[in-house]
């Protein structure tokens, strides 16, 4: 029985990432081994669909080497077979990727590589491992989240045809949502989330999975405004922006979603698209429902959606204005929500061509406002409010034009 390691881990360590997985992060595949002899040894077994297991002290995941065989449709569509037989080359080419199917013996530190993984990371390529690549439509996912990662490297053009052959054979539209989330999230949070989108979007993968995404190229908003023109470059650049300000998942999520309104604007009414917004947050719904997005990405989605062109114009709202947003925003009671609300709208005004670095002055007015909204002594202002005789909804109101006062005189209106 002989652990290598192998995935990640080892393609890291030869790309000199410092982000390289650590002891307690890494997976290794098990020559030779028996669930028997596994647990024997101390190793306690986690897997449900083929024999996984965590080592005693490290934790990490040891899995019996083993094959594949497609018996359905799907990423669960498969029959494992697990076996002391299985050579550590047969377990390398049911891999989705060369760079992937690389293993490390730990003793010698010397690499078995027999689809010429080392070769595709000089080359900078991601390569298929071989024909199987096409049975599971979460490796179409994976490539394109990597890309992502990996921005300087290339898809191969075989590779390339297979991805197109798996959306028009269906088999991309036999995965679980839970799936596409984990590797759109996942993505998103890469340092180029576009290069995703760009491989999903050339193989005819987005069109599917997002349509609502898809259909924002090629639709053009004023130039006055969006020198960049085309709403899809505008979404990518916007994605981009996030990852430059290392925005979290929540706020990555809503600039995605920000402007899918734009997409079902009619034709003739291009450049403008006029409540827009309204759609946005419609198909922003659609599209979170589709994939069982969490809540939290979810309702920020929506508010960012909806109340985006507010918080752009707000540098000339006066202090009831700013009141009215706050409480659309329910910034009142979820203010760290409406913190990154914000920081979705600084990525969309940065998102543009040529205005990469420019300032965003809302966030810090809107920032400061809703500090002196939140500073106001609320339950004082209610305590006095009832004793001088103010009951129910009135009592609301004079805490509410306390906290426009806070506002004004915060800004300097008052």
């Amino acid at each position: 029985m002989k652990a290598y390691l192998v995935g990640g881990a080892v393609r890291d360590r030869l790309l000199g990432r410092k982000n390289a997985r650590q002891p307690g992060d890494r997976d290794w595949v098990v020559v030779g081994g028996t669930p028997e002899a596994m647990v024997e040894a101390g190793f306690t077994p986690v897997g449900r669909d083929f024999p996984v297991f965590l080592h005693p002290q490290t934790r990490e995941e040891y899995a019996l080497a083993r094959t594949e065989r497609k018996s359905g449709r799907g990423y669960q569509g498969f029959v494992v077979l697990a076996s002391p037989d299985v050579t550590l080359e047969q377990d390398l080419a049911r891999r989705d990727l060369t760079i992937n199917a690389i293993a490390e013996d730990p003793d010698t530190g010397a690499l078995v590589d027999p689809f010429h993984g080392q070769r595709d990371l000089q080359q900078r390529v991601l390569r298929h491992v071989g024909p199987a690549f096409v049975e599971d439509p979460v490796r179409l996912l994976r490539l394109a989240r990597l890309a992502a990662r990996f921005a300087d490297f290339s898809v191969a053009p075989e590779t390339e045809a297979l991805l197109r052959q798996m959306v028009e054979d269906g088999e991309i539209d036999h995965l679980v949502p839970e799936r596409v989330w984990q590797e759109l999230s996942r993505g998103l949070m890469e340092d180029r989330p576009d290069r995703m989108f760009e491989v999903l979007r050339s193989c005819g993968a987005l069109k599917r999975l997002l349509p609502e995404v898809d259909r924002l190229w090629g639709v053009p908003q004023p130039a006055q405004h969006h020198p960049e023109i085309d709403t899809g470059v505008h979404l990518m650049m916007v994605l981009n922006a996030a990852a430059r300000l290392q925005a979290p998942l929540p706020v990555r999520y809503a600039c995605l979603c920000h402007d899918l309104g734009k997409g079902t604007t009619p034709p003739a009414d291009w450049p403008r698209h006029v409540a827009h917004e309204a759609r946005s947050v419609r198909l922003a719904r659609q599209v979170s429902d589709r994939w069982r997005v969490p809540n939290d990405c979810r309702e920020l989605a929506e508010t960012v959606a909806r109340e985006h062109g507010n918080i752009h114009r707000s540098t000339g709202f006066d202090a009831g204005a700013l009141m009215r947003l706050f409480e659309r925003c329910d910034a009142l009671r979820r203010p760290q929500r409406f913190e990154a609300a914000l920081l979705a709208c600084e990525c969309d005004a940065r998102g543009r061509l040529g205005l990469e670095e420019a300032p965003y002055p809302q966030r810090a007015r809107l920032s400061t406002a809703l500090a002196a909204a939140l500073a106001a002594p609320a339950q004082a202002i209610a305590e006095q409010a009832a004793a001088s005789g103010l009951v129910g909804p009135a009592i609301g109101e004079r805490v509410r034009e306390a906290r426009v006062a806070a506002i004004a005189a915060q800004l300097g209106t008052a």
